[in-house]
């Protein structure tokens, strides 16, 4: 029986559904050849000439299948959210000679620029079997390394045997003769090393180089861990990846175990500084160890005992982990110029009054001339041949190896066997076979005048690692650094995970020296393991209402004082922008005859004192014209004059060392401030054509000052009213009151205060025009000026006000000192009690009080300073010991 045409359906037949693509096969199609004889991470081979290229080794099979057809489609995705979460995070590496110059220097010493982490989407994945064999092979070179510092510190067996050359250690500029014979801290001299892995083409892990000193990464193993686990959740468990914090909880005890405090020992983290490379790591390891970052500034050394300076007193450190390098960690005995140290650390080290992480020192052991004498003096000390083996290397030093390999110098890497020192020259390393004959003579002449600076490297064809790129998996040269820290008994543990580098490009003719400053990626590092995974995490825990009835916040002296100057900076800027606005215009109008020219005296007197035109400028009432011309000049910030330029470059200063401090929106918004202010100051005065547009520099003007009364909102509203806040307040009250009362004392003193261009400037410096009109009216009368400007406290910009306010303040700082305080308060004006007849009475009344009141803001700054900044008033104070 046939159907009619009426009973067959109208909708479309239900379509077979399509299988879903096989991940597999989709990250082999993606899989781009990699160059032949390098091991490729993902095939788990070396591609070898003629040959095609193997599939998918098994862990990235593993980690493939986990996410399945969805987690492939979605990599480009997750490579953005990738990006964006470090964005988020704030997470950089700041590259030297890109930023704006600090102020008084030039573009050549400016500060760096902080780029932003260069972290890739896919991890190095390590088998549990060949991490045994590393972490086997990073131990007993752990071992091996504090046996060298305890024999050349102490006996020195190895250099009488001749194990290690006398003059590749000891003319070493790490090598500091001051700690010879010193017994540190808890009898450990290293506690935290890096060594930098790869794999070669016979495919096993090979030693590329060692960091003794202040080993970086730590800090950014746990960033790159944060972001690529979560992208990755399903292959992160299913390939049971081993965690890192209680790695990093022990190694934070084991500090504290060398030192004699034990569990109370206050651990700080010691930083170059926000201008170091690697600060976000820094800060970023700080806050997750729960430990204080600190700068040299930050301590001083008494009794040899180190010390914290807060804003409490002096707070005892017990242990510093050190990011600082050896040569810069003590001015007294080491370069004396450096800012980056702490006088005195040395002689509290050998004193054993404080464990440093790593010992002052050990810098010595990095250098490439050493690799090849270690197998001997692994015999020697350990009585062990050596597991994990290292590039080849040869020191130029030895006579014979540099006669040997001088005929095939084209065949090696040269690395400089020393940092660079006063004595000892550096250089990058330099790939003999890319030079040209002239060149590479060259070379061999520079290596005969002075051979021991100089070490050959064997070339290696690194282990290639799969970069997610324009949806292809690249290969990409790698390198593994990985981390041994110490247990404080002897022992050492090695971190299962590392920093993994990646080359920025695709097959580059570099060798295995990958640096994140010359533009390379990173990656994170999962180590498998086969038993459970530990669940310790360090991440903050919920609060209990018991945490926080005993808490105290640590504000550093170098915060607080950072915080202070970045109030008195905000002010000096907002008021030295106001008055060179009013001084402009009040020149040009004397100029064209529309105020009388007794002025200019009094513009010249306040644009000198207030650091508008230098000492060189002509004088006002001489020559106007050149007056004025001088002043637009020195606005710029390189103009050697401390005028509105400088004070927003100082500003910025500050607050790059508060970054912490500050939220992301007043950074940029003081940032902003001074680049644009800059940027367009400049473009109006280098505009050609005949004159300067006056008129557009007072629009300039204007704006800055638009932004930094916004600066203003921000740190009134926007801080915690902690002492660090106070001192920002106390800052600018300083510097208010100071500018304000100079600027009435002078005005007066010249007797111009009540002609009408003379009230005008006044009420305009003070910004209250306004408030002076709505109460006065058109009066132009000493009495309603000085209520206005002296003794009025609603008045937010009148010198009542802002002392009051000042003595407020301070009064909440000295809290813990009442007795001082009282005496200090005692001293600081009152000026809304001076008596108003008193002070519009014909005489120097008036004058003589000003003055006065601005010698004592001086001195108040000069007592916090000396108080809660340098400690040298009331320095027996201490928190705890």
């Amino acid at each position: 029986m046939t159907t009619s045409p009426s009973q067959w359906s109208l909708l479309p037949d239900e379509p077979e559904s399509l299988p879903a693509p096989d991940p597999l096969a989709l990250a082999l199609a993606a899989a781009l050849r990699s160059r032949d004889g390098h091991f490729y991470e993902l095939t788990g081979h070396v591609n070898q000439p003629g040959e095609p290229q193997g599939g998918l080794s098994d862990r990235w099979q593993r980690f493939f299948a986990a996410g399945g057809a969805a987690g492939w489609q979605e990599l480009s995705a997750k490579a953005l959210r990738v990006q964006r979460r470090v964005l988020e995070d704030g997470a950089s590496y700041n590259v030297h000679s890109d930023g704006p110059p600090l102020p008084g220097q030039e573009s050549e010493s400016s500060a760096p620029l902080a780029r932003h982490w260069p972290l890739e989407l896919l991890p190095m994945l390590i088998e549990p079997q060949e991490w045994r064999q590393i972490e086997a092979g990073i131990t007993q070179r752990a071992r091996l390394l504090e046996a060298v510092m305890a024999d050349t510190y102490g006996a020195r067996m190895l250099l009488q045997r001749g194990l290690l050359p006398a003059s590749l250690v000891l003319a070493h500029p790490q090598y500091l003769r001051g700690m010879h014979a010193t017994r540190p801290a808890g009898g450990v001299h290293l506690h935290v090393l890096a060594f930098d892995l790869t794999r070669c083409a016979d495919g096993q892990w090979h030693l590329v180089g060692q960091r003794t000193q202040a080993a970086s990464g730590l800090g950014y193993v746990l960033e790159n861990r944060l972001i690529i686990a979560q992208q990755f959740p399903e292959a992160f468990r299913q390939m049971q990846v081993q965690r890192l914090a209680a790695s990093y909880r022990d190694f934070i005890q084991a500090l504290m175990k060398l030192s004699p405090a034990g569990e109370r020992s206050r651990v700080a983290l010691l930083t170059p500084g926000p201008r170091n490379e690697t600060y976000f790591e820094q800060a970023f390891l700080a806050r997750y160890l729960g430990i204080t970052l600190v700068e040299g500034a930050d301590l001083t050394v008494r009794a040899d005992k180190v010390y914290l300076k807060t804003l409490a007193g002096l707070e005892r450190v017990h242990v510093l982990l050190r990011r600082v390098d050896d040569t810069w960690l003590d001015p007294l005995e080491l370069r004396p110029e450096s800012i980056l140290g702490v006088p005195g650390l040395l002689q509290a080290a050998r004193a054993g009054e404080v464990v440093i992480a790593n010992v002052p020192g050990s810098g010595w052991l990095e250098s490439p001339g050493l690799s090849a004498f270690w197998p001997g003096v692994a015999e020697a000390l350990l009585g062990e041949t050596l597991q994990l083996p290292a590039i080849q290397s040869w020191w130029c030093g030895e006579d014979s190896a540099w006669r040997t390999l001088r005929p095939r110098l084209a065949e090696f890497i040269v690395v400089p066997t020393f940092a660079a020192s006063t004595t000892t020259r550096s250089f990058s390393p330099i790939v003999a076979a890319e030079l040209s004959d002239e060149a590479l003579w060259q070379l061999a002449q520079r290596i005969d005048a002075d051979p021991t600076a100089f070490t050959l490297q064997a070339r290696v064809k690194p282990t290639k690692q799969p970069v997610w790129t324009r949806g292809a998996l690249e290969p990409r040269v790698a390198v593994l650094r990985v981390f041994a820290l110490t247990d404080g008994q002897g022992g050492w543990r090695v971190l299962p995970g590392g920093l993994t580098r990646v080359a920025p490009r695709r097959d580059p003719l570099a060798d295995a020296w990958l640096s994140i400053q010359r533009g390379s990626l990173s990656a994170d590092t999962w180590v498998m393991t086969e038993g459970d995974v530990d669940n310790t995490t360090l991440l903050p825990q919920p609060l209990q209402a018991t945490d926080l009835a005993q808490v105290h916040w640590t504000v550093t002296s170098r915060a607080a004082e950072n915080l202070f100057w970045l109030g008195r900076y905000t002010e000096r800027a907002e008021n030295s922008a106001r008055l060179a606005r009013h001084v402009i215009e009040a020149s040009v109008m004397v100029q064209r005859g529309a105020m009388p020219a007794r002025m200019m005296p009094l513009l010249d007197a306040l644009a000198r004192h207030h650091g508008l035109v230098g000492a060189q400028a002509p004088a006002a009432a001489d020559d106007p014209r050149a007056f004025v011309r001088s002043l637009l000049a020195a606005l710029l910030p390189g103009s050697g004059v401390t005028s509105v330029g400088w004070n927003l470059r100082a500003l910025q200063g500050c607050a790059q060392a508060l970054r912490e401090r500050l939220s992301p929106e007043s950074w940029r918004l003081i940032h902003e401030t001074a680049a644009q202010f800059e940027q367009h100051l400049r473009a109006v005065l280098d505009r050609p054509g005949p004159g300067t547009p006056v008129t557009d520099v007072l629009n300039v003007l204007a704006r800055a000052d638009t932004h930094l009364a916004a600066i203003t909102g921000a740190q009134t509203d926007r801080m915690t009213r902690d002492d660090g806040w106070r001192l920002l307040s106390i800052g600018r009250q300083i510097e208010r009151l100071s500018f304000h009362a100079e600027v009435l004392a002078e005005t007066f003193r010249q007797d111009l205060a009540l002609t009408e261009d003379g009230f005008g400037l006044l009420l305009g410096v003070f910004d209250s025009t306004i408030t002076y009109r709505a109460q006065f009216q058109a009066r132009r009368e000493a009495p309603a000026l000085l209520h206005l400007l002296v003794h009025d406290v609603d008045n937010p910009r009148s010198l009542g006000w802002v002392a009051r306010t000042l003595r407020e303040r301070f009064a909440k700082l000295a809290r813990h000192d009442p007795e001082w305080a009282a005496d200090i308060a005692a001293q600081l004006p009152v000026p809304e009690a001076w008596p108003l007849a008193d002070l519009v009475a014909p005489g120097p009344t008036l004058v003589a009080q000003l003055t006065q009141a601005a010698a004592q803001a001086a001195e108040l700054s000069s007592l916090i300073s000396q108080r809660y900044f340098a400690h040298v008033i009331g320095a027996e104070q201490r928190v705890w010991q």
